[in-house]
């Protein structure tokens, strides 16, 4: 019903089903409370109106918007609330002033009209238990016949009210006890779940870390250069297999090779001079002695050429043993001076390969030399290749994009046609075994204890 409803021509069964529709169309407890003292009037007349809570008390006052509790009218109000209160009915009843207090009788006829109506808020019909009343005064007595309407009335409303209450507050309200309270503490829904979260958080896992790896030779042969120059051959291609002896590359050999040939005119220079000596020595005295000095300067020339020989030889550099010559491409290093000690290629074997690994600081977990350690390479994610550690560093390192992090070596079984070297993917590594509460909180409470340091 939602069109307005005279109380002049309309069946009070009427108006009743209208002022419970809008009881239930009422969205807050402020509106609920303004229907009560200024809509009711559908049902009887009246001039005021007030209603009184137990622990409220004058919480609404008709033709007002809010009720200043702090008045005389409120305050007069209040102890009159309080007083019908007291009394053990129930019902929906007159009263006057003789029935009150002499201290509140006397101010009636300031405050009140003629005749008064209170209708108790019952919660519960079957035990009715009065939690506050509705006061209605006015300059003409109400027919005996409306107070049962008034009693329906008062009742669907606080029924609304209570309703919008517990919604409200459901979230700090203690809730009624039901037959699951009564049970037993183990045979609650709550226990079981929160022993199912303890049970689940103690099982064993192993503690594990991902970390960015690659596949590396497990000893390769660092070929360096062997004195200062420019590199002017390359030999071999990228990732070729040389045998050992076999050219790799070599400087250019310009500069040491015309320092050789100096030496070796200087050489044959000094042995004609000790010739032409020892030819005057048989008779010139001075002759004769200037033979040491002559073979002094021989041997000076000698160990020069043979030095300039061996740095031309080791501007050749060969390999030192079988493998597969590891290096960029050949272009980057023609002509590209080089220092003595500079890398340039590296010899591995192809099936000896170890998994390198970075493990950020802080991912830093206790491993055992031989732990578990598998790399999913990012060209086959799918499978993992399994091997044992080997060490560890105690230090970090630089990385290149500027974080620290700790090196791990990990030894795998021969013979893998999978693994190449430059594979890169991500490692995991296990540790020992602990809670998985610990392995899940791990991380967040590590975190939470460098901010607070606690």
């Amino acid at each position: 019903m939602n069109a307005a409803v005279s109380p002049q021509n309309a069946n009070p069964a009427m108006l009743l089903l209208e002022l419970g529709h809008r009881a239930r169309a009422a969205r807050s407890s402020a509106e609920l409370r303004f229907l009560l003292v200024n809509d009711s009037r559908l049902l009887m007349p009246y001039r005021q109106a007030c209603l009184w809570l137990d622990k409220e008390g004058v919480t609404a006052l008709s033709g007002v918007v809010e009720t200043d509790r702090n008045t005389p009218y409120a305050q007069w109000l209040h102890g009159v609330g309080q007083f019908l209160q007291a009394q053990p009915s129930v019902q929906v009843r007159r009263f006057e002033p003789a029935q009150l207090p002499p201290e509140l009788a006397g101010s009636w006829n300031e405050w009140l009209g003629a005749y008064a109506i209170w209708v108790p808020l019952v919660q519960d019909a079957q035990t009715p238990v009065c939690c506050g009343g509705l006061l209605l005064s006015g300059a003409q007595p109400v027919e005996e016949q409306r107070f049962p309407l008034l009693a329906e009335w008062c009742h669907i409303w606080f029924h609304a009210y209570s309703a919008l209450q517990a919604g409200q507050s459901r979230f700090w309200r203690k809730p009624a006890v039901s037959v699951a309270a009564a049970r037993s503490w183990w045979q609650k829904k709550p226990v079981w779940i929160i022993g199912g979260l303890i049970a689940i958080g103690a099982v064993p896992v192993h503690m594990s870390v991902l970390a960015p790896g690659e596949l590396v030779a497990a000893q390769p042969v660092v070929l360096r250069a062997p004195l200062d120059g420019v590199i002017d051959q390359i030999h071999v291609q990228p990732n070729q297999v040389v045998r050992k002896g076999e050219r790799l590359f070599g400087l250019d050999e310009a500069q040491i090779g015309s320092r050789l040939e100096v030496a070796q005119q200087a050489l044959l220079t000094a042995e004609a001079e000790y010739r032409q000596s020892a030819q005057l020595a048989l008779g010139d005295a001075r002759s004769k002695a200037q033979l040491a000095v002559l073979v002094g300067r021989i041997g000076e020339k000698r160990a020069e050429v043979q030095y300039l020989s061996d740095q031309r030889e080791r501007s050749r550099v060969l390999a030192p043993e079988d493998g597969m010559v590891l290096f960029d491409s050949p272009t980057e290093w023609l002509g590209k001076p080089v220092q003595t000690g500079e890398r340039v290629m590296r010899i591995a074997r192809p099936d000896e390969v170890e998994i390198e690994a970075w493990i950020p600081i802080g991912d830093a977990i206790p491993l055992e030399q031989g732990s578990m350690v598998k790399l999913y390479l990012a060209a086959n994610p799918m499978a993992g290749l399994e091997g044992k550690l080997r060490y560890m560093a105690y230090d970090a390192s630089a990385r290149p994009d500027g974080s620290y992090a700790y090196r791990v070596r990990a030894t795998m079984p021969p013979n893998r046609a999978e693994a190449r070297i430059g594979l890169k993917g991500t490692a995991k590594l296990q540790g020992d075994w602990v809670p998985l509460v610990y392995w899940v909180l791990r991380k967040p409470w590590a975190v939470l204890r460098q901010f607070l340091a606690w």
